[in-house]
């Protein structure tokens, strides 16, 4: 279980760290932020299934936090820590599952854990929460990418080139590892890029006999080799249209 921690006081969140590092069970923080715009993003940017979260923050606070973490899908779980009883009916408003009391004791943050996985085990066992990921290494650090929102990977020199809805990505993957691993979801059209096979909104002829693939929500065009049309065309049982 892969934990945020949110205090815009850095002592509160050293302890808070402290605690979840003596209990077992297995959970990691792996991020922590000072408000809830960073609280926010690092949801919207990282796989995150359970945010400790202050309330009291300068700037967005805890609650206008919630509000929006909660709309994510999946949602990862909340449980309040601060210094103030009066927002509790505030927090669950917002589907909080835990309102933890500063200073936080060892016992009352081991049955917020618990509340937790037993929340999160049965949509795992029911197979509701089944993203795959993609990650990436980049200078100062690692991000993991929804394999649902790439739309190809394309070989370039010793590295993979993974094109997705933020961007561009590089991978130490190889394209045979990718290919093996994502069977189901990837279709090689070339020597050098595979695509999900998903996310292919045509298949378009050049004027100079070439065949290409495009995106419904990019401009993207790439090319298909002559051994890789049939399958391609199989897959979106159309004829082939001028580009």
């Amino acid at each position: 279980m892969n934990i945020l921690v949110v205090d815009d006081e850095r002592l509160a969140r050293q302890r808070l760290c402290a605690l979840l590092s003596e209990l077992e069970g297995g959970h990691q923080v792996v991020a922590e932020a000072e408000n809830g715009e960073q609280a926010v993003e690092i949801c919207e940017r990282q796989e995150i299934d359970l945010v400790f979260l202050d309330i009291h923050m300068p700037g967005m606070d805890g609650l206008e936090a919630a509000a929006l973490i909660s709309r994510q899908e999946p949602p990862p779980a909340i449980v309040f820590t601060t210094a103030y009883g009066e927002h509790a009916l505030d927090a669950f408003e917002v589907h909080a599952v835990d309102y933890l009391l500063k200073p936080i004791r060892r016992e009352k943050l081991a049955v917020a854990l618990e509340k937790v996985t037993r929340l999160t085990r049965p949509l795992v066992q029911k197979g509701e929460v089944e993203e795959q990921w993609i990650t990436s290494k980049y200078r100062g650090g690692v991000q993991r990418i929804p394999l649902s929102q790439v739309y190809y990977f394309r070989a370039d020199s010793k590295y993979v080139v993974a094109r997705y809805r933020g961007g561009e990505a590089l991978l130490e993957d190889s394209l045979v590892a990718l290919e093996k691993r994502f069977p189901d979801e990837l279709l090689r059209i070339h020597r050098s890029t595979l695509v999900r096979s998903r996310m292919i909104a045509a298949l378009h002829k050049r004027p100079d006999g070439g065949v290409e693939v495009g995106f419904a929500d990019i401009d993207d065009h790439l090319e298909v080799s002559r051994r890789h049309v049939p399958q391609v065309r199989r897959l979106l049982a159309a004829p082939l249209t001028p580009a």
